[in-house]
């Protein structure tokens, strides 16, 4: 669906509106009925809803009348920035549909904030070239990305959710079959969103791709690996990032450790105090991470490259590298009993 399908000129008639309308109402696109009415130079000047027109015949009985004289002049909208942009504003107001203008104010693009959570500045490489060994025989034809999960591959949960997030331009590192995860996305255009390929002719860790990008267009930029299955709020780590003026903020996840004795705490060979069966909760790597791209500049080009590697020369450095957990489930589906879990956990949110 582009833009012009949702506009209409000043001059038509309610009739008119609403033959559009109808058009709109089989889209899947958007959750809401409306257009956005246009001056000769394709200003916007109103939005005009269902309910506008349904109150205009009440009052006047007149389906001639011009969708200039109906329309709601003061409706809200956005001009288009580059930085973040906080819907919960307008989802205070129960704003449906933002449309977002150029200083014009003709209509560039809308968000629907039905289907979109977050509209973050931010680029995104998905890592999904490894060769999934311990799940194979499953990984002998198919790239681990793309093993099903429920209606669709594990990596297309991912970019769908990273998508309601208002992440448009993608690049997916691949190397293992990643002739089939081409394949399946192409450009992204399916998507209304842009992807590009990055082939590593040799693996190059959980990082090295970066490397090879020629140029990011956000300031930060979020990496995850392909292999998860998880309801990661990316807003959060987003702003958790931008709160504390880190370089990276990487999610997290809780990994719990039972002891089954007690535990003594020893001066020597004598006992101060002990606990008995306790248990230890840790931080532990989730597999996703938001960096400023200048820390791009410390990844050496085609050689391998991890990013703890990275994450170890920031803290060394003296840079601010935050965690922020995950609340949520995550499931990281390196192995058969993982990816049974995930099976059966997607068949209870499809």
């Amino acid at each position: 669906m582009t833009v012009d399908t949702l506009l209409i000129y000043k001059d038509k008639s309610i009739l008119e509106a609403l033959e559009k309308l109808n058009k709109i109402l089989y889209l899947s696109e958007v959750s809401r009925l409306i257009l956005f009415v246009i001056d000769d130079n394709k200003k916007v000047i109103g939005s005009l809803t269902d309910g506008d027109i349904r109150r205009s015949l009440v009052k006047n009985a007149d389906i001639n009348q011009k969708v200039s004289e109906v329309c709601n002049s003061e409706f809200i909208f956005e001009y288009e920035k580059e930085d973040y942009l906080d819907l919960k504003t307008y989802r205070k107001k129960d704003i449906k549909i933002l449309p977002i203008l150029n200083k014009e104010r003709q209509l560039l693009k809308i968000i629907d904030l039905e289907k979109t959570k977050a509209s973050l500045p931010l680029e995104c490489m998905i890592m999904a070239g490894g060769r999934g060994k311990r799940l194979s025989p499953l990984t002998d034809s198919i790239p681990k990305p793309m093993l099903p999960l429920g209606s669709k591959p594990i990596i297309e949960h991912n970019i769908d959710r990273l998508i309601s997030f208002g992440i448009k331009k993608f690049y997916i590192s691949v190397k293992y079959l990643g002739e089939q995860i081409q394949d399946y996305f192409g450009d992204g255009s399916s998507k209304g969103v842009t992807i590009e390929y990055i082939w590593e002719d040799q693996p190059l860790g959980t990082a090295g791709a970066l490397a090879l990008v020629e140029k990011f267009e956000t300031e930060n930029i979020l990496l995850m690996n392909s292999d998860l299955f998880t309801n990661v709020d990316f807003e959060d780590l987003y702003l958790d990032m931008v709160r504390h003026n880190a370089q990276m903020a990487v999610a997290s996840t809780e990994y719990k450790v039972d002891v089954p004795y007690a535990v003594f705490e020893t001066d020597n060979h004598s006992v101060r105090a002990f606990q008995e069966k306790p248990s230890y909760v840790y931080h532990s790597n989730a597999g996703i991470y938001i960096l400023n791209r200048k820390l791009i500049n410390k990844i050496p080009k085609n050689e391998f490259f991890d990013i703890t590697t990275l994450m170890e020369t920031l803290v060394e450095e003296g840079g601010k590298l935050i965690h922020s957990p995950i609340i949520g489930f995550w499931i990281d589906i390196g192995k058969p009993i993982d990816y049974k879990q995930a099976q059966e956990f997607v068949k209870h949110i499809e």
